[in-house]
């Protein structure tokens, strides 16, 4: 039987480090969150701490046994598996008294939900025996939250043998794959995210972890990560085709979100959510109608109808009223909670000195850089320990990072053997380059500084769980990069995972900034920021730049209409203000697509 999260949101990942271990915090109370597979030396550091804190014995799996990368995955995805089990049990055992984990378990649930009806019921029964055995049915009614797991897929750095050739299906997100396809998970799910991976996608199709066992029931679920519907359709297709249903489409905003941010050409969230709402079903039999034949072809049992899909949303949620909005109104089945749980020690980990620095955040704290190698933008925090060791290399005429993890080795400009951007290899190699083509000093100082932005993300993004626990990951390496969204800035306290669930659910509001803008809004801003860069960048536009710039301000224009209709047709608290706030982005964007007219 198929078991659902008694919650309507979860916690999605973050970073490589900060939700590492969020199962082990909270699964226990139905809540659903997500950790990164990809980093396997982290994930041996947990291993050994999480042995130790379970009492029993660790075996080290060495980076030189064959297929360590899978087997760390596997190994501790099942230890966490036991520790989430044990808490469970434990759980159901503790008393029905005021700070319990299991009266924390039923206090923390959504006041509309039918289990915490019957938990306040139980409180009315004075009979003994009718209390017992309504105890029981309660008790046989906790379920645990989902262990879910990510795959980057544009983390794909092929492994070599001895004689230096890639080791067969040996890649980066394949061993993590193939690790968490053997574990003994079950009610999990596999996050897809940063786009298609054809390889990845391939080598699915050869492990019977993703099958259904009955309608709408997997052992282990196919979640992608997506922008916008076309993208949701072209990989839903392209995996349907090969006998593998995806069972949930996250949507995540484009820019207002942590981490790596992936621009649309100005679809806002608010028409996107729209037209999944409108295409659900048809989302849906478009999968079916090819998943139906592949699987029948592979001899696998078949169905007379799709398999249900979720569609869920994260990215600047950040009050009850937008995550009540999108349920109601956009109909998504769950919403995603991120970057508000990274002052959430109960749910996240991060190390004191980078807690710190997130409450005390303010808006242009957060920026949108060109820190990460992989050449994509990069939501990021500024005056972090990983900051400051950067800019004291520069300063040191020293620039670049070792590069021991080698995750993000992509770039084959000067080398054979692909380097990351970020390492003192090949930052060495670049700026040498840059003397010698005689650019114009504006240019020339411009490709200086976005080399240098360069930022070793393996490491920053790994450190703060080793950092918080004590146990070493890297000698002498121990900076912190952090990426939250611009949605850091509206929370400035530490809280405790009860006073986050409250807020969630508007028993409670701990929304420290009074003059926050509604999450589309936000976005809106964003975007409009995004295209006057764009604009701003490029000295000799082309036709096509013309057309794109006029495309993504016409998107931008369609999507404040939308929410005009929206402010119109819903209860929106600051009404006057949204719809101010839509007037003046309106007024921005006309003058933007005014720039372009004059320019051309």
């Amino acid at each position: 039987m198929q078991i659902t999260s008694p919650h309507s949101f979860h916690i999605p990942v973050m970073g490589i480090a900060f939700t590492i271990d969020s199962p082990i915090k909270v699964a226990h109370f139905g809540i659903n969150s997500t950790l990164s597979i990809i980093e396997d030396n982290l994930i041996e550091v947990m291993r050994k701490y999480y042995y130790q804190q379970n009492n029993e014995t660790y075996v080290p799996i060495s980076p030189k046994e064959a297929d360590s990368r899978a087997r760390r995955v596997t190994d501790y995805l099942n230890l966490m598996q036991r520790i989430v089990s044990s808490k469970m049990e434990k759980l159901k055992t503790s008393a029905f008294e005021t700070g319990s984990d299991i009266v924390k378990y039923f206090e923390m649930l959504p006041d509309n939900s039918m289990l915490k009806e019957k938990y306040h019921e139980w409180f009315s029964l004075s009979d003994p025996e009718e209390k017992e055995t309504a105890e029981k049915l309660l008790l046989e009614s906790l379920v645990p939250g989902a262990i879910e797991v990510n795959i980057m897929t544009k983390v794909d750095k092929e492994q070599l043998d001895k004689q230096k050739q890639p080791i067969e299906n040996g890649s980066d997100a394949l061993t993590a794959l193939k690790g968490y396809a053997d574990c003994e998970l079950s009610n999990s799910s596999l996050v897809l995210s940063a786009g298609m991976n054809p390889r990845l996608y391939n080598y699915m199709e050869g492990f019977s972890a993703f099958d259904a066992y009955e309608l709408g029931g997997f052992h282990k679920k196919v979640i992608i990560k997506v922008s916008d519907y076309r993208s949701a359709l072209i990989q839903g297709k392209y995996l349907a085709k090969k006998g593998i249903w995806v069972s949930e489409f996250r949507i995540e905003s484009g820019l207002n979100c942590g981490g790596h941010v992936f621009a649309t050409q100005g679809l806002l969230m608010g028409p996107i959510l729209q037209e999944f709402k409108e295409k659900k079903q048809e989302l849906q039999d478009s999968l079916f109608e090819l998943y139906i034949p592949a699987i029948r072809a592979k001899g696998k049992p078949s169905f007379d109808k799709p398999h249900p899909i979720k569609v869920t949303f994260q990215g600047g949620i950040g009050t009850n009223e937008e995550d009540t909005l999108l349920h109601k109104h956009y109909q998504v089945d769950a919403t995603g909670w991120g970057t508000p749980f990274l002052l959430c020690p109960e749910a996240t980990t991060v190390d004191d000195n980078t807690l710190e620095l997130l409450a005390k955040s303010k808006e242009n704290d957060v920026v949108r850089s060109k820190a990460s190698p992989l050449g994509v933008e990069f939501n990021y925090l500024k005056n972090t320990t990983a900051e400051k060791e950067r800019l004291g290399r520069i300063n040191k005429e020293k620039p670049g990072s070792p590069c021991t993890e080698k995750l993000l080795e992509s770039n084959t400009e000067f080398t054979e053997t692909p380097i990351c951007t970020a390492s003192t290899k090949y930052q060495k190699l670049k700026l040498e380059q840059l003397k010698t083509l005689d650019l114009p000093e504006t240019e020339y100082n411009q490709q200086v500084e976005d080399v240098l932005a360069k930022e070793c993300l393996c490491i920053g993004l790994s450190n703060a769980a080793p950092l918080s626990y004590d146990v070493p990951f890297l000698k002498k390496l121990t900076a912190v990069t952090i990426c939250p969204g611009p949605n850091i800035i509206n929370f400035s306290k530490t809280r405790s995972l009860r006073e986050m669930t409250d807020h969630i659910y508007g028993r409670n509001d701990i929304v420290q900034n009074p003059n926050r803008a509604s999450m589309f809004v936000t976005e809106l801003r964003l975007y409009i920021d995004f295209l006057r860069k764009e604009i701003g960048r490029n000295t000799s536009p082309t036709t096509r730049d013309f057309k794109a710039w006029e495309k993504f301000s016409q998107n931008l224009l369609d999507g404040i209409e939308h929410y005009r209709d929206l402010a119109s047709n819903y209860i929106i608290a600051s009404k006057v203000q949204f719809e101010q706030d839509l007037e003046d982005a309106k007024i921005t964007v006309s003058r933007l697509r005014e720039s372009q007219l004059a320019i051309g």
